[in-house]
């Protein structure tokens, strides 16, 4: 038996709370919502011509390992980046982290963690977890997502490890190298470098990035209704809604831990107003939490009226509009 010593902690988003946990256990106290914040985890893309399971691409984050590599780099923190080739190499370098003493993090596809209720068992290939021992051929799983801490045999980490696919993880394995001191860590900086990094990503000029794509998916909702059909829009509608429900925590769940982030960050920069605008960002999340069943009922043809359509394309406009006058009252006070 090799097993670290190594306090499990449950979080919101699996990136963020792998981050989180490693960072903590090597020394800096830190938050999910500040690894969040730091590493500018709050985003909105629409991309019409990329389709992912015949729908255009949509996402609430960047890209899978940004938020970790961002907040990293803010905190001085090196990371070690390793993928394999071959399944026991992978495994050879994965047991010499333990036998050291080292927690390491694992993308991996959800499809083949058998731990998870089956619901959540879909084929996504950049969930992060974290490996802190091994009994015999199992190892110890901790999966920010889940309450405990979960067990997996060598055998089930391997199909989850090398599975194919878009983002396939090729046994990709990261872990810090080097870590700084606490004292010696700037958080006000690393904090205010990533909130100037999130408003201008929400603001960013182009049609499909930021407040300017959700209220471009807005209006495309009431074209897919008159060009696409009924059928096709609905299946276009239950895109967003798992991109924005299942896949991470997206629209609403991403806007809750931005808005803990700004209670915390306004506590360590004494700025009393990003206390108030996160109560602000928490109701805008209810609004998204709000669209998002308003169009489930729709795609799921509980409510076909013609004008379904055109309450929550409004819905998602008016996000929209408030988010637009929120990131731009944050960055007035950088």
């Amino acid at each position: 038996m090799n097993k670290i010593d190594f306090n499990h902690r449950q979080s919101a988003h699996c990136e963020n709370g792998v981050a989180a946990n490693i960072i903590k256990y090597n020394g800096i106290d830190i938050t999910e919502p500040l690894v969040f914040g730091m590493g500018s985890g709050l985003f909105f893309v629409y991309i019409p011509f990329l389709r992912v399971n015949q729908a255009p691409a949509i996402s609430y984050r960047p890209m899978p390992g940004s938020i970790f590599a961002r907040t990293s780099k803010k905190l001085n923190v090196k990371i070690k980046r390793k993928r394999f080739k071959s399944i026991e190499k992978s495994f050879k370098a994965l047991d010499e982290n333990l036998e050291k003493g080292i927690p390491t993090g694992l993308q991996v596809g959800v499809y083949h963690l058998p731990y998870l209720p089956d619901e959540y068992r879909f084929h996504f290939n950049a969930h992060n977890i974290l490996v802190y021992g091994k009994e015999g051929e199992d190892y110890l799983i901790s999966d920010p997502t889940m309450e405990t801490p979960s067990k997996i045999s060598k055998n089930q980490l391997a199909k989850a490890r090398f599975t194919k696919g878009v983002f396939a993880p090729k046994g990709h394995m990261y872990y810090p190298v080097s870590m700084p001191l606490e004292k010696d860590v700037n958080f006000e900086k690393a904090i205010l470098s990533g909130v100037k990094k999130t408003t201008r990503d929400m603001l960013a000029p182009p049609y499909f990035v930021g407040v300017n794509g959700i209220e471009f998916v807005a209006k495309r909702i009431l074209k897919w209704r008159k060009k696409e059909g009924a059928k096709r829009t609905n299946h276009y509608l239950m895109q967003i809604i798992r991109m924005q429900e299942e896949i991470g925590t997206g629209g609403g769940g991403f806007r809750f831990i931005y808005a803990a982030f700004l209670q915390q960050a306004s506590e360590i920069l004494n700025k009393p107003e990003w206390f108030e605008f996160s109560h602000e960002l928490t109701a805008i999340g209810d609004q998204w939490r709000d669209f998002a069943l308003q169009s489930a009922r729709i795609a799921k043809n509980r409510n076909k009226e013609e004008d379904a359509y055109h309450e929550i394309s409004a819905t998602l406009s008016e996000i929209a509009k408030k988010e637009r006058a929120f990131f731009k009252n944050l960055k007035k006070t950088l």
